[in-house]
């Protein structure tokens, strides 16, 4: 019983009732304690008798040579005010911090090509600022852009920015693409590749919906001027670049994705006037959506790094 008429009495204890009593704890007088407080003696004496009456046990004891002191029950409730006190101001750090753009949570949307430096960029973000969390969501070219229309990321960072919905885009670094092919391929080592030896070769493709499928099909209707060529689909680079060193055909794909791999010569890139196809990273958000101060810190963090973040390339 005495313990549901506590928990019963918890809503109507106050912060000024714990206030009073740790400023008489501190002070052992209820007339220095209302000094400090702003407020009457009596107004004192009247929250600690309340809250003795909420919590049903004696709070403070006159003492003839320290004045008031607490009695055991007053020392819990002391402590309680502590922490709760403690906590708030803890609270109230945190959110100044996030009005700052110091801490809080940002979703950044890569497409999956980006995968191979977003770790890294993420890094550089966490050590510039150790309380902003990054939660990195990575999919195809389709998948981030419905991410985008859905609003469940707040940056984004991939090649052409799309139509729809409307963006606020900047360039932040040369994303080049290449056509690879294991190392004793026929075509390896030639100064210039025509279009029709491309084209009679297998072409391994990322899946519809991939950014380089799109740059792929373009580059390859361009080139050949429409005529048809054999494909091979696979959903991931990791996956064709592995099909390339294996033979089962030539890749169009992202510089970005093969650096290890040609500088260790387990592939080699065909050469062509027109290679490496030179596009741009873009990081971007939506248009109608003020960037809030935590997304504005990494927004200009990204943007000043100037793609220092990115793999670096062989010329």
């Amino acid at each position: 019983m005495i313990k549901e008429n506590l928990i019963k009495g918890l809503s109507a204890i106050t912060f000024k009732q714990l206030r009073a009593l740790d400023a008489v704890a501190a002070t052992g007088s209820f007339t220095t304690a209302a000094n400090q407080m702003g407020l009457t003696p009596p107004a004192v004496h009247s929250q600690l008798r309340t809250l003795e009456d909420l919590v049903g046990s004696e709070l403070v004891l006159k003492s003839g040579r320290d004045g008031m002191v607490l009695t055991e029950e007053g020392r819990i409730l002391q402590q309680a005010q502590h922490t709760i006190e403690n906590t708030l101001r803890g609270s109230c750090n945190q959110i100044a911090a996030i009005r700052e753009g110091l801490a809080g949570s940002v979703v950044l949307g890569v497409v999956s090509t980006g995968k191979y430096f977003a770790p890294a960029m993420v890094a550089g973000v966490k050590k510039a600022f150790p309380n902003i969390y990054i939660t990195l969501n990575i999919g195809n070219r389709d998948e981030i852009i419905t991410a985008l229309h859905e609003q469940s990321v707040d940056l984004v960072i991939m090649g052409r920015p799309p139509r729809s919905p409307e963006v606020t885009a900047i360039p932040i670094g040369v994303h080049p693409h290449l056509i690879i092919a294991p190392p004793g391929h026929p075509l390896a080592g030639q100064p210039v590749v025509s279009p029709s030896e491309l084209l009679d070769e297998i072409i391994i493709s990322r899946e519809a919906g991939s950014g380089t499928r799109i740059l792929m099909t373009r580059y390859l209707d361009r080139i050949g001027e429409g005529r048809s060529y054999e494909t091979m689909v696979m959903n991931s680079n990791e996956t064709i670049k592995q099909a390339v060193i294996a033979g089962l055909g030539i890749a169009l794909i992202s510089q970005h994705t093969v650096t290890e791999e040609l500088k260790s010569g387990r592939l080699v890139a065909l050469q062509s006037p027109d290679l490496p196809i030179r596009r741009q990273w873009f990081l971007l958000r939506r248009a109608d959506n003020d960037l809030s101060p935590t997304t504005k810190s990494v927004w200009n963090f990204v943007t000043e790094q100037s793609g220092r973040f990115f793999p670096e390339l062989e010329n």
